[in-house]
């Protein structure tokens, strides 16, 4: 790709901070150009320090404080060239930001700043975003936001700073359904050319009027003689044309509609495949309600749009452009003065395009508010009539819809104008074609004939005007919720897939964590872990509620990765394996059981799907659930329900349990798996667990210390750092955080006698 020389590099240079000047300048190689820079100023650790990310014409360049990298060593250049699925945005996440840089494929590299600089981290986004398109006249266009002074170039109109929300553009948002619909390339094409055959079919017959009326019906209505046989070979053609145009125009409908269900559905498995691609920190700032609207009503709307709209609004420009060059054709003054007003309806168009794309926006994001609501309220059902919350779910749920009311009046304010502006205007061409014809026909400039035919042309032109004016609110419904689906697509996996992956196969199970630390946010709740657990040892982690246990697990089973320090499995750091590889040697079980709509052998077997009946049944008799799986109606054929909840709480963890075992996992975690069962229960599975934790590395939390006092290790957790490390006896004998916690235990038991 070659890059534009842009005109701002003086002031760009003249901006940059003197102490940056000199190193950036012997870095510079022959030709390369600066085009922008960014200062982060917090590093890994959320402290303040002083960097530069630099946008070349070749390449990035970041480097930290002037004489030192990040971490206090000799200041060395990291670089990554400008490849073509090179992309860079940034997120403003609480009191900070991150600037990332990624490819097609991962995260290449991220930097911190605070909310001072979200600006400047707008800006260069921007900036790196219209260098990449090449866009030649960017400098030349540029303003500047009223509010912020975050720079605006014209090809959007919008300040990402103030309005990162901002309206979809139209144009860009669907030719990205391009991208999606280039599989399809062929079926698209034969739609192409059935559209243009059955739309010139379509233009025929008003042609064939002007022999008609000037020939035959003119002429024999003033007494001359005409050979009035004509009649039926003209009506011969009229009624041909009209079957051939029908056929065509249903080829074409089917064609194109076949076509636009599949994008659509091309569409839908991609949206939901990424989605499952995406790490846990995604999930956390979603609302289930609005996901699902993202892949459900929007891909709705778009199929509508590709199937339906996209085929009219082909139709209709194709017959606009065809129908405006045979009025010029016939005669080039009648035709300037029956497309008179057709720049004024353009204009009129484009204003209220602007106008409902924010209102469009607005409403479905009202939409995907309401279903929110449903998508908390239906789940929770047992918890909104058991503290008999119906009323409020009630006033909720009509919020959400008065919103939803709100956005489409206003919608419907400017529509309603909008219309009948239309059909004035498309009157008043009617008008002018009716005076300034009769005037040429007086004059003996044109036919009869040719001002009939004219007139059925211009009907027809005007009649498509308004077709496409009608899909208008379609088409800004239908680039919002593609905006919103790319806002997913674009979405890269905070945890990446190695450059160089390491193929674990199946593991030993040893793990070391090294200096492990860990934020939420600018929040660190895991200050510097340091310990080793060894192949098929059972490990306890203990602590209070909040103390980091949970994190420390989501960490080792890589559903995040861990801010400074490493995570080795097998003396391999865990960002070197595949997510899934690395993944099958762990069998999980959760606080919460989840379970999904279907049978009971179609639960324990979903990490396994190929399992067997008698390795379904061993599983769940390892857990202790094959006797209350046999007295349900079907036994493991018995239907759950939906998240299991025709099941108990004790009952839904033993099936999670007996999933966890079927795969036979090398690392076994335990995040209170006995926290919903009763104390016979949990003695039966403990009892199963003895032997199924042999030879099979285990980690267990729980908040009951009985649970754990066949740990070969516990691990005291207290406010994100180890406190003690022992088993059961030397922990008590210490007298230290662990001993505390067992005797509050001991005595709430002595008090409710549990």
């Amino acid at each position: 790709m070659e890059h534009p020389r842009l005109d701002e590099q003086t002031e760009v240079w003249l901006h940059l901070p003197g102490p940056w000047k000199r190193p950036l300048e012997t870095e510079l190689r022959e030709g390369e150009e600066l085009v922008a820079f960014f200062e982060p100023d917090l590093d890994e650790r959320l402290r303040f320090a002083d960097g530069l990310v630099v946008l070349t014409n070749s390449r990035v360049m970041a480097t930290w404080s002037v004489g030192a990298d990040r971490n206090g060593d000799r200041r060395l250049w990291e670089t990554w060239p400008l490849e073509p699925g090179a992309a860079l945005r940034s997120r403003d996440q609480g009191g900070a930001g991150v600037l990332e840089l990624t490819d097609e494929r991962r995260r290449l590299e991220h930097w911190r700043y605070t909310t001072g600089r979200s600006t400047a981290a707008h800006r260069f986004v921007q900036r790196f975003n219209t260098f990449r398109s090449g866009a030649r006249d960017a400098a030349a266009t540029a303003s500047v936001c009223p509010s912020c002074g975050a720079l605006i170039t014209s090809y959007d109109g919008q300040c990402a700073a103030c309005a990162p929300e901002s309206a979809p553009q139209t144009i860009p948002a669907l030719s990205r359904l391009l991208g999606v619909a280039r599989p399809r390339a062929g079926a698209i094409f034969l739609g192409f050319v059935l559209t243009l055959a059955s739309t010139t079919a379509g233009l025929i017959p008003p042609y064939l009027t002007i022999p008609l009326l000037d020939r035959v019906l003119v002429p024999y209505q003033n007494g001359k003689a005409v050979d009035f046989s004509l009649v039926g070979w003209y009506l011969v053609g009229l009624v041909g044309m009209a079957l051939v145009a029908w056929l065509l125009d249903w080829a074409r409908h089917y064609r194109l509609s076949w076509v636009g269900e599949r994008i659509s559905a091309d569409l839908r498995n991609k949206t939901y495949a990424h989605l499952q691609c995406l790490s846990l920190e995604f999930f956390g700032g979603k609302r289930t309600g609005d996901l699902m609207s993202r892949v459900s009503s929007d891909t709705d709307r778009i199929c509508n749009f590709l199937s339906l709209n996209m085929v009219d609004f082909a139709t209709d420009t194709i017959m606009i452009v065809m129908v405006a060059g045979i009025l010029i054709w016939i005669d080039p003054v009648l035709a300037a003065a029956a497309l008179a007003p057709f720049p004024f309806m353009v204009w009129l168009i484009h204003w209220v395009r602007s106008k409902l794309r924010r209102l469009l926006r607005a409403g479905g994001i009202a939409w995907a508010d309401m279903t929110s609501v449903l998508a908390d309220a239906i789940p929770g059902i047992r918890v909104v009539k058991a503290f008999a919350q119906e009323r409020r779910e009630i006033q909720r749920f009509g919020r959400a819809n008065d919103r939803v009311l709100l956005t489409a009046d206003r919608v419907n304010v400017v529509w309603s104008y909008f219309t009948p502006m239309v059909t004035l205007l498309t009157a008043s061409g009617l008008l002018v074609v009716w005076g300034v014809g009769v005037w040429r026909v007086y004059e003996h400039q044109v036919t009869v004939g040719v001002l009939t035919a004219f007139l059925a042309y211009i009907g027809r032109f005007y009649t498509r005007i308004e077709d496409i004016i009608r899909l208008v609110p379609a088409t800004q419904r239908a680039a919002a919720s593609a905006q919103r689906i790319f806002e997913i697509l674009d979405r890269v996996p905070s945890v990446a897939e190695p450059v160089r992956p390491v193929h674990p196969g199946r593991v030993h199970g040893e793990i070391e964590l090294r200096e492990v630390r860990f934020k939420y946010g600018t929040r660190e709740v895991l200050h510097g872990i340091d310990v080793q657990i060894r192949s098929g040892e059972m490990v306890g982690l203990v602590g209070p509620s909040g103390a980091g246990k949970s994190t420390l697990i989501n960490l080792i089973c890589r559903f995040y990765d861990v801010a400074e320090g490493a995570i080795l499995v097998d003396g391999t750091d865990i960002r070197s394996f595949p997510v899934e590889e690395y993944r099958r040697n762990i069998g999980i079980v959760l606080q919460d059981p989840f379970l999904f709509y279907g049978s009971v052998a179609d639960n324990i077997a979903y990490g396994k799907p190929g399992a067997t009946r008698a390795q379904i049944i061993a599983a769940a008799r390892a857990a202790r659930a094959h006797e209350f799986i046999l007295k349900m109606p079907d036994g493991y054929d018995s239907m759950v329900g939906e998240r299991g909840q025709s099941l108990s709480g004790g009952e839904r963890q033993r099936i999670s349990i007996a999933r966890a075992l079927l795969i036979d996992p090398r690392i076994l975690i335990l995040d209170e798996a006995t926290s919903s069962v009763d104390t016979q229960t949990e003695r039966e599975i403990q009892a199963a667990l003895e032997n199924l934790i042999r030879g099979r590395t285990t980690i267990a939390i729980a908040h009951r210390l009985s649970t754990l006092r066949r740990a070969d290790r516990l691990v005291v957790i207290e406010r994100g750092s180890i406190s003690e490390i022992g088993n059961h006896q030397d922990l008590l004998a210490r007298d230290g955080a662990y001993a505390r916690l067992h005797r509050a235990q001991q005595e709430l038991v002595q008090k409710v006698g549990i």
